[in-house]
């Protein structure tokens, strides 16, 4: 029996159609890579369609965006853009409708095909095919090849298209909270206006920009973590980890597997490998906190590292090289631990490269004010509390203080001060007991309780009439009734300082 000829215009019919559903099978076999699907899909559509141009165009769920993902046949401006101006408005047309929509080609012009690719009715992009066509039936028939493409394609573009949301999204919110975090520990961010915290400010500026070691030195509770933030996150290495890790709070038998980390079976409970913290700060910066609490033992091992950048984990030889900055903050003082052979002196002048001191709050009154006012409006809004203001004798009860915590014990004072508060305004007696007394009581030749009383009232109505005045001395002496040379015995008598009224 002989073969009947093609009856369609100029010959034309798709003999190799056995070919090409042969072929189909390896848009699946290529897994969910969409890059391999996508070149195989645009390969096919060149050898058996015989299309001129071709793309593959994908919608983001989020903006509804319709970009070119990938192309065969484009310009080079458009295949560096990535920009659709091939058939624009039949894409559209495809995408809304999610149906296929066909512009036939006019007076020999190229035809264009769209076909929507679609997943649980949900249209996640195209295919669109720019060719010749000699009759309406070949345009059909094509049509539906490119549907049977199309829905081939269309699991590995619903994978991707999943990933790059989600990736994306990921990538924003890494964005939003690095930059929330720079902004949070900006040296300014550090709260206080006093000239030695400005000074404290300056340091930190100079030293972010370089990679040197720095030394925190201070007091418990006066900010050294935030130091040592407020350099990372200015630093040129701000974009790598920030890992914390306090010397001082576990036990010596553990903290060289914290640091190093441990191969598998170095001691018992070790049944997997596990990376230490200067590891998981490669890239970045490391903080050790309390650093004259270690050892003499692991004072030698951070020795090695802070010299070479490398170490060996707990129970292995391979050698681990890292590429991170050493920060380390101690409330000891390291240079008589090192004078008492209770400290490495060769580990101090290796620490002691950049040091900053911070001081603490007793020697920056000024910043009590402002510290206190910010701790109330931080807390009182996370806790869904009115409270809103310090009364002016509850101000000079925290003011006459000399606040041995630091700046850790006034922000606990506050927290417990907005707890107890019922009228948005904290009073004296909010504050707890051990504020009660000036600090003027705890000397030996303090009176009774009766003394005790008067001092506080004396402080607290001279701190009122400072706050009313704007720190004025003379306007204050005639409002409490006394001399300028008096106002000032006093003021002194209980630290007061007339600019932090101003």
């Amino acid at each position: 029996m002989r073969n009947k000829p093609c009856e369609w215009d100029m010959g034309e019919c798709h003999t190799d159609l056995l070919p090409l559903l042969g072929e189909l099978g390896r848009i699946p076999s290529e897994g969910s890579d969409l890059a391999g699907i996508l070149r195989v899909l645009l390969e096919l559509m060149q050898r058996h369609l015989k299309m001129a141009r071709g793309m593959v165009t994908l919608r983001d769920p989020e903006s509804g965006r319709i970009f070119v993902q990938q192309g065969c046949g484009l310009s080079e401006e458009e295949e560096a853009s990535g920009y659709l101006a091939l058939g624009e408005d039949i894409v559209a047309q495809a995408v809304d409708s999610g149906r296929t929509v066909v512009l036939p080609g006019e007076a020999g012009n190229q035809s264009l095909l769209c076909v929507p690719i679609r997943r649980d009715r949900k249209v996640l992009g195209t295919i669109v095919a720019e060719r010749h066509y000699a009759n309406r039936r070949m345009l059909e028939l094509d049509a539906e090849i490119l549907a049977i493409l199309a829905a081939l394609t269309a699991q590995a573009v619903e994978l991707h298209l999943q990933e790059h949301v989600r990736k994306v999204a990921l990538e924003d919110e890494n964005h939003r909270l690095h930059s929330a975090l720079q902004s949070r520990f900006k040296p300014s961010s550090i709260i206080g206006s006093s000239r030695p915290l400005q000074e404290v400010h300056r340091l930190i500026e100079k030293v972010a920009r370089s990679r040197a070691t720095v030394l925190i030195l201070g007091e418990s509770g006066v900010g050294k973590e935030l130091v040592a933030s407020a350099i990372h996150y200015n630093g040129s290495n701000a974009e790598g980890p920030f890992v914390k890790f306090n010397c001082a709070a576990l036990p010596e038998s553990v903290i060289e597997s914290e640091l190093f980390g441990h191969e598998y079976g170095a001691f018992t409970g070790a049944a997997t490998p596990r990376r230490g913290r200067f590891e998981a700060a490669d890239g970045g910066t490391i903080f050790l906190d309390e650093v004259g609490e270690l050892s003499l033992a692991m004072q030698a091992k951070l020795l090695r590292v802070l010299q070479e950048k490398s170490f060996e984990r707990v129970g292995g030889n391979v050698t681990h090289q890292v590429d991170l900055r050493i920060l380390a903050a101690t409330s000891r003082d390291l240079r008589a631990m090192v004078e008492q052979s209770r400290f490495r002196g060769d580990l101090y002048y290796r620490l002691n490269v950049f040091p900053i001191s911070v001081p603490p709050l007793r020697e920056r009154d000024s910043d009590i004010a402002i510290l206190a006012e910010h701790f109330v409006a931080r807390l009182s809004s996370r806790m869904g509390i009115p409270a809103k203001r310090i009364s002016t004798p509850a101000m000079g009860m925290l003011m006459c203080y000399h606040w041995p915590g630091n700046v850790r014990e006034l922000e606990n004072v506050i927290e417990r001060a907005v707890i107890l508060c019922e009228d948005a305004v904290i009073e004296p007696h909010h504050l707890p007991p051990s504020l009660q007394t000036p600090a003027v009581s705890e000397s030996p030749s303090a009176g009774g309780i009766l003394d005790v009383r008067l001092g506080q009232a004396e402080c607290e109505l001279i701190a009122e009439a400072l706050k009313r005045h704007k720190g004025n001395m003379t306007e204050s002496a005639a409002h409490l009734g006394l001399t300028r040379r008096v106002l000032g015995l006093r003021m002194a008598r209980h630290n007061l300082n007339h600019k932090e009224f101003r």
